[in-house]
């Protein structure tokens, strides 16, 4: 065989890559279209968007219902949220620290309504134990992860970061919303979390 066709060969053979690796490749390919079109979206399309073959998933999953029900696993799966609060520079001020876990809380939330929405389980429902996490332990491992960001600044806290975090995290996803007012953008939320209602100015 000549070099030309030694390179070619070498090029067009696509690194391997294990089942696990695969797996979770096609259900980030799919979560955005699954948002987008819910259940009647295709494997086919969920094929070309990860540029591989209609089959290749079916060596992975079982069947689409499979792959929608990893899907749905993956969104509401704390995994991603913690890992972007456990990235958060603690030695930032507090009120930047927890704007960014606002930021990153936010998105998880919203990807989680996506899926959901799109799929038909509307109002929140969780569906039960997710990738070893329920609601019940998703929240406690999210709550862990903001006490650690509330823990460089115990001294100055009213409360326990334990209280704190659990304060916060329930402000973020019960925020009350107006029709005649937008939503807080995260650093308005934190502002008003951390200083009150009250202006600095008000008696």
């Amino acid at each position: 065989m000549t070099a030309a066709k030694e390179n070619q060969t070498t090029r067009r053979r696509a690194p391997s890559m294990s089942p696990e690796r695969r797996r979770e490749m096609i259900i980030q390919t799919a979560i955005p279209l699954i948002a987008e079109y819910g259940a009647a979206v295709t494997t086919a399309k969920i094929a070309r968007a990860a540029g591989i073959g209609e089959g290749t998933i079916f060596r992975v999953f079982a069947d689409k219902d499979e792959l929608l029900q990893a899907c749905i696993a993956e969104a509401l799966s704390p995994e991603h949220a913690v890992r972007e609060l456990d990235a958060i520079d603690v030695s930032q001020p507090l009120a930047e620290r927890l704007a960014e876990a606002a930021d990153a809380l936010q998105a998880h939330t919203a990807r989680m309504g996506a899926v959901m929405g799109s799929l038909g389980h509307g109002g929140g429902k969780h569906p039960g134990a997710v990738r070893g996490a329920g609601r019940t332990e998703s929240t406690t491992r999210i709550r862990a992860a903001l006490v650690d960001l509330l823990e460089p600044d115990r001294a100055a806290l009213r409360r326990p970061p334990e209280q704190i975090a659990a304060l916060f995290f329930g402000l973020l996803f019960t925020q009350p919303r107006t029709e005649d007012e937008p939503d807080l953008t995260p650093q308005e939320l934190v502002e008003v979390f951390l200083h009150g209602a009250v202006s600095g100015g008000a008696e």
